[in-house]
């Protein structure tokens, strides 16, 4: 699927002095439209429906917003989990996720089967003090496939379905840029 190149003017305008030009293969996610795309060389190659934070966007720590701006993966974890593998602290703790253990731990955070580990590019905006991505342990996981996409419901991860999350794992690399938009206007169309 080609882009509309006019519509990759807008990408990152508030940013761009971090990366000075969008990069040829990054990920895109805006929060207004929950949606998720991979770009590789203005080809949309993956574009799925997620869910952001349920209190919107903001870098601050204890805020359980979903960070703004230009971001890295900074690890992957979980490549050769089971889907619906069950972490806590990145680690896997040898549960397999199901509706039984849902109802044993109703208030847990479920991050499930893959970890994309991220980490601001923007120092004083969301790396670094207290704005720190990375050590506000943001997320691209799994989660119960249960759960709603395309509304806001995390405590400021980027939730995926676990098949969605293991097809973005197994074409993404570490240190891949990503670039979260609290617009639309970052989300590009494809050309007819």
């Amino acid at each position: 699927m080609s882009i509309n190149s006019n519509n990759l003017s807008g990408l990152g305008n508030l940013h761009n002095s971090v990366l000075n030009q969008t990069p040829d293969r990054y990920i895109s996610i805006s929060i207004e439209e929950q949606r998720l795309q991979l770009i590789d060389h203005k080809q949309i190659v993956f574009d799925v429906i997620i869910a952001t934070a349920t209190n919107g966007a903001g870098e601050q720590f204890g805020s359980e917003c979903t960070p703004r701006g230009w971001h890295k993966i900074r690890a992957k974890i979980g490549e050769h989990c089971a889907e619906n593998t069950v972490f806590t602290a990145r680690r896997p703790t040898g549960e397999i996720y199901t509706d039984s253990l849902q109802q044993a731990h109703p208030n847990r955070d479920w991050i499930l089967t893959r970890i994309m580990w991220l980490s601001g590019l923007e120092p004083g905006y969301n790396r670094l003090g207290q704005q720190d991505t990375m050590r506000r342990y943001i997320y691209i996981h799994g989660c119960p496939d249960n759960n709603p996409m395309g509304i806001p419901s995390s405590h400021g991860c980027i939730k995926m379905r676990n098949s969605d999350v293991i097809a973005l794992f197994d074409q993404v690399e570490v240190g891949i840029p990503v670039f979260i938009s609290e617009t639309s206007d970052r989300i590009l169309k494809a050309s007819n």
